[in-house]
This record gives structure tokens, C-alpha cells and sequence, in this order.
């Protein structure tokens, strides 16, 4: 089994990827996954929206099995197969910023309940800290909880990173920019 990153968004996909996907007779991805490497199929290759992620690991070997973004940044990449990386998320995140991924921690939130916590000592040392979200996260309150705990910094939130409506809105913990639905947040000294 390949488990194959898509990257962030059109446009992304490396060439390793674009082979193993040209190469593949078994494809399963997400709607959005599968739409980004369409013009990448080849003829006669099965391609399925994926319904149930807990059966991946039940898959043919054969199968390419798609993840959007990095498979090794909150993707599939936990699945015993072979892994082709990315563009990550973070990597666009980063570049838009001009920040180094050195200087950066990702967390992911995204489906997941938010502890503060990891975010907060990182935000302390002086980190950048990357956060995957969704409609779920109180962003809201971590910025208060920043401000609380005197860790005032600065607040990006990316959304439809590559895509033509791509959006980076900027602020601080004590204004922090709207967040809704799935986007990339940045927190710390990103100089604006």
C-alpha cells in the first residue's frame, strides 16, 4: 500500500507523487484529494471516495490510498505502507509568512479537543505554533488565555491555502482575526 500526499492544494503535487499516482491501478481519497490529482489517473484505474477511514488498514496491497496535504502532518500517514510526502499545510503556512519551519511546533486541533496547554509552553519559549482547526476550536479563548498569561503575539489564520480564494487574515491575541471552519493558524512573533 502507497499512501500518497496530495499537498495543500492545486498545483502542489511532487513528481514522486504524480508517478505513483499515474502508476496506480487502485486509488481511494477524499473528494477533495482525488479532485486535485484528477488530470494525474490513468486509464482504467479504480478510484473510490473513501467512506470509512477505520477500513484503510484493511486495504489491498495495491491500493494508493490519497492524503491531502503531508501524510506526516495530520494525514494517513499512521498506515503501515510506504509514504510519499507533501506540500504540507505548514510548509504554504510558512512560505506566505515568511517564516522559518525551524522556529515553528505544529499541533493539530483539528477533530480533536484543544489542550492549551502544549500551546501555551510553546508560545512561552518563544515558538511559533502551528494549528491545524476546525469549527470546533475556541480560538477565541486560547487568545484570551494568551493574553491572560501576558503572551501576547501575534495571529494569522490562512484558509484555502493554493486555491485561488486563498485568504490570510492577520491579527494579535488581544484582536485576534475571525476563524471559521478549516484553516491553518499561526501564533507567535510573526512580525507584522
Amino acid at each position: 500500500m502507497k499512501i500518497v500526499g496530495v499537498g495543500a492544494g492545486p498545483g502542489m503535487l511532487t513528481q514522486e507523487a504524480a508517478r505513483a499516482i499515474r502508476m496506480a491501478r487502485l486509488i481511494y481519497g477524499s473528494t477533495r484529494a482525488i479532485d486535485l490529482v484528477r488530470e494525474e489517473i490513468g486509464p482504467g484505474c479504480n478510484v473510490r471516495v473513501i467512506e470509512n477511514y477505520r477500513e484503510l488498514r484493511e486495504l489491498p496491497a495495491e491500493a494508493v490510498i490519497l492524503s491531502t496535504g503531508d501524510p506526516m502532518l495530520s494525514g494517513l500517514g499512521y498506515l503501515d505502507g510506504e509514504v510519499v510526502p507533501g506540500i504540507s499545510s505548514m510548509q504554504v503556512a510558512c512560505a506566505r509568512l515568511k517564516i522559518s519551519q525551524l522556529k515553528v511546533v505544529p499541533i493539530t486541533v483539528h477533530g480533536r479537543r484543544m489542550d492549551p496547554e502544549p500551546i501555551l509552553e510553546e508560545v512561552g519559549r518563544g515558538r511559533c505554533v502551528f494549528l491545524l482547526v476546525d469549527d470546533s476550536t475556541d480560538l477565541l479563548g486560547l487568545c484570551r488565555l494568551l493574553e491572560e498569561r501576558d503572551l501576547s503575539r501575534d495571529v494569522a489564520i490562512l484558509t484555502d491555502l493554493g486555491y485561488p480564494d486563498e485568504e490570510i487574515r492577520k491579527g494579535t491575541t488581544a484582536r485576534p482575526p475571525r476563524s471559521g471552519g478549516l484553516a491553518s493558524v499561526m501564533i507567535g512573533d510573526l512580525g507584522f
